[in-house]
């Protein structure tokens, strides 16, 4: 299992991607009131049959030809039950792909958020042709980087230049500390 829920996001972005998604959402929503932690991850791509969906939590189940076992999405769901959450998934061919988990956090198999702003930077980074609308929430309060605003803003310089990923890194950062001192 991934030690981290940035890594869990990592793996099961790269679903998206492999889905062709042009467009894909991360969303963290802690609610201090229930205790949880939601995390979920939208996108625009293929999208799956509801035999699909039905067969992807299931560790020996894979669409990839270079080994016989899928555990992304199982281990992202046994991490939120292990705590006493819950897991969704839920596709519609040619539409999309939902997929949220959701953490008890104050639970003692509560895995560390992790470095969401180096996920971020590496998801951008490689894929620079996708577009990712993250938002990390605290009760009522959020904030929300979009490459789309981004790429307007850089009037055709490329998301994955350097100085670009550093702003991302570091406008991810300041805004989550932000938001978790006000907490």
């Amino acid at each position: 299992m991934m030690p981290e829920v940035s890594l869990n996001v990592l793996d099961i972005v790269q679903n998206s991607v492999k889905a062709n998604a042009s467009l894909i959402e991360i969303i963290i929503q802690k609610n201090t009131q229930t205790k949880e932690l939601s995390v979920t991850i939208k996108d625009n791509g293929c999208g799956m049959t509801d035999e699909q969906v039905s067969r992807v939590i299931d560790p020996f189940y894979t669409t990839r030809t270079t080994r016989k076992v899928g555990l992304g999405v199982p281990f992202f769901k046994l991490s939120a039950e292990l705590t006493g959450g819950r897991f969704s998934i839920e596709s519609e061919v040619n539409v999309g792909t939902d997929v949220c988990a959701v953490y008890c956090y104050e639970h003692i198999d509560m895995m560390p958020i992790g470095d969401m702003a180096a996920t971020m930077v590496s998801l951008v980074s490689v894929n620079p042709s996708i577009d990712f609308c993250y938002t990390y929430a605290v009760d009522d309060r959020s904030f929300t980087l979009d490459t789309r605003e981004v790429r307007t803003i850089l009037e055709g310089v490329p998301v994955n230049e350097p100085p670009v990923l550093s702003f991302i890194s570091d406008f991810i950062k300041e805004n989550e500390a932000e938001l978790e001192k006000e907490e």
